[in-house]
């Protein structure tokens, strides 16, 4: 498996910070040839399946995610949402958690993947991508907008 982890603290309250994260369509909005789908009726729950289509043309695949794990924040605490990678191409899991920081929240996304038919050979250059995709991805969520 391949593991990697981005780590952010950003001005937004807990709430906000999980809210954005937890915005399935928002996270397709910046990642190339790649849409989001609910595939499961809400709110979003542990059981609800969350399903990334990248594709070019009719060339593509999916990556069909189940949250096991949702504990949205409550009373200011941490967050965890945890998801299982179940598709033919990528396999693993991937975790969010969001919690209190000086002066705002803490943000990390670890994840740690499987794609198939890359060699072992490959984990460090997967972990390099994945930690600069998704660092670009976690940006962009948790961009602080001017008033």
């Amino acid at each position: 498996m391949t593991a990697f982890r981005v780590v952010r603290t950003v001005p937004l309250a807990v709430d906000e910070a999980w809210r954005r994260m937890t915005d399935w369509q928002a996270h397709a909005r910046r990642v190339p040839l790649t849409s989001m789908a609910v595939r499961t009726p809400g709110p979003t729950q542990a059981g609800t399946v969350v399903s990334a289509r990248t594709a070019l043309g009719p060339a593509g695949f999916d990556d069909p995610m189940e949250i096991v794990v949702w504990e949205p924040p409550a009373d200011g605490g941490a967050g965890r949402c945890r998801l299982e990678k179940r598709g033919r191409v990528v396999r693993g899991w991937a975790e969010i958690r969001v919690g209190p920081a000086d002066g705002g929240a803490r943000v990390a996304w670890i994840e740690d993947l499987r794609v198939a038919g890359l060699p072992r050979l490959f984990d460090g250059v997967t972990a390099d991508a994945g930690r600069l995709m998704f660092g670009r991805e976690v940006d962009h969520l948790l961009r602080v907008r001017p008033n």
